[in-house]
């Protein structure tokens, strides 16, 4: 086997993690390949013999290929906008690493890569390579041009973005279950049945705990009819609550509660409700009533 050879072999060998630093960079699985592409033109062409570490010089390139990218985007102002940004991948086109498939399904959010797109191309470098690579200061700064000290605070910066992104999303996550609890449970008490039918999802499921002796002949309810009729007109003592840090509702006074409401939302509906009134069940949890 020629020098080519071997490098093209340990090229695979760490193509699946190229395809990840270069889609968490850029955002974009089409991208992310053509960036995986050029790398290895570019490691093709370059003197590879005294390099110690081949895959850290790898990730190097990628990385360089990723900045320049992300520069000509930023030229063309064709920043990472909500409706641009792809969904994560869930599999890598060779489908050789269950591992990294995995890692890549749990780790690339939607909400994260519309947050990066917001930052500079450095910014993004620095955040990427070091808060999730873990690559050192000193790599990062060689791959951006920068002195260390440069890299550490475009890092900073950075974090500090997204953090304050993520807090946003969070209350506005809140905010918005919170108006739908309230409608749900404004409608419960009103027993307006069509607007339960409307807050809830057609394939609802309501899971109700035999510890509550009215429910116990039902412990679980499918769809949106079968949960508006056991819903409406109850709920009169529902207060909305904080439940292990999310939106939820308790029926009866903190000192003698009868039961909780856990709510499940997805796409603005109420997709699962789980009644929690085992005694036991109800002392784990972390309950906060929210105010008006």
């Amino acid at each position: 086997m020629n020098d080519h050879d071997g490098l093209a072999e340990q090229f695979e060998s760490h193509r699946n993690h190229l395809q990840f630093v270069a889609y968490r960079i850029l955002g974009s699985q089409n991208e992310a390949d053509d960036a995986v592409q050029e790398s290895w033109i570019r490691l093709s062409r370059s003197d590879t013999t005294c390099v110690e570490n081949i895959g850290g010089w790898m990730t190097t390139i990628v990385s360089r290929v990723c900045l320049d990218m992300l520069r000509a985007r930023k030229s063309r102002h064709e920043d990472l906008t909500m409706d641009r940004a792809p969904e994560p991948v869930t599999h890598f086109r060779d489908g050789s690493d269950p591992e990294y498939e995995a890692l890549m399904a749990d780790a690339v959010g939607h909400a994260m890569l519309v947050v990066l797109g917001k930052l500079s191309p450095a910014e993004r470098i620095a955040f990427v390579l070091h808060d999730i690579f873990g690559m050192s200061f000193a790599d990062i700064a060689s791959i951006l041009g920068r002195n260390e000290a440069a890299a550490r605070k475009l890092a900073s910066r950075a974090r500090q973005r997204v953090k304050g992104d993520e807090s946003a999303s969070r209350e506005e996550e809140l905010r918005r279950k919170r108006e739908l609890v309230d409608a749900f449970l404004a409608a419960s008490r009103a027993g307006d049945f069509e607007k339960l039918l409307f807050i809830l999802d057609p394939n609802v499921v309501t899971r109700n705990d035999p510890a509550f002796p009215p429910a116990a002949n039902a412990p679980v309810v499918h769809g949106s009819q079968a949960a508006a009729k056991q819903f409406a007109g109850r709920a009169q003592g529902a207060q909305p609550v904080l439940v292990n840090g999310s939106v939820g509702a308790v029926i009866g006074p903190l000192d003698r509660i009868l039961f909780v409401l856990v709510f499940t939302v997805k796409n603005d509906k109420i997709t699962e409700i789980e009644m929690i009134a085992d005694p036991a069940r109800l002392r784990q949890l972390d309950l906060a009533l929210l105010n008006d």
